[in-house]
């Protein structure tokens, strides 16, 4: 679902820009399209997918006058990151599975410190009406700063 049916709302999206011969497509990213932690791959590979149709896109799109941006928020405490924490259990099997009980207690422990939601549609409600930005827009600060060093250190793409 994150990917296709991204798809045919963008492309849907992008032939009606193309005809106005302006308009912009922001799609709505995560840190997980550029970095991964343990026990979120599917999650991030969804993410890393979008990732690669808004790059594509941009350069496809900009020579008919539509922008193509992302917005990659931070961990904001929208119950998405709680939701997916219980629903691993549901599959979870310690017998077949190669990850530890114990390591995936401890990523949960971090679910503790989300941000507040309101700062993410502030930075929103400012990016998407923008005349100029850059392609991705990471937010909080903190997220991006946290981003670069991850990619650095050899787990994510470039920013």
């Amino acid at each position: 679902m994150n990917v296709f049916a991204t798809l045919e709302s963008v492309q849907f999206a992008a032939r009606k820009l193309v005809k106005k011969g302006k308009g912009k497509i922001v799609f709505l990213s995560s840190m997980a399209g550029i970095i991964t932690t343990p026990y979120g791959g599917p999650y991030a590979a969804t993410k890393h997918a979008i990732e690669g149709m808004a790059l594509t896109l941009k350069d496809e799109l900009e020579e008919f006058g539509v922008q193509v941006a992302t917005i990659n928020p931070g961990a904001y405490n929208t119950g998405f990151n709680d939701r997916a924490a219980e629903e691993k259990w549901k599959w979870y099997d310690g017998e077949k599975n190669f990850t530890r009980t114990e390591d995936m207690k401890k990523q949960e422990k971090g679910l503790k410190n989300h941000l507040d939601p309101e700062d993410m549609i502030e930075k929103m409600i400012e990016i998407i009406p923008a005349d100029h930005h850059k392609f991705r827009i990471v937010h909080p600060g903190k997220t991006e700063k946290l981003m670069k060093k991850t990619e650095k250190e050899g787990h994510g793409n470039p920013i």
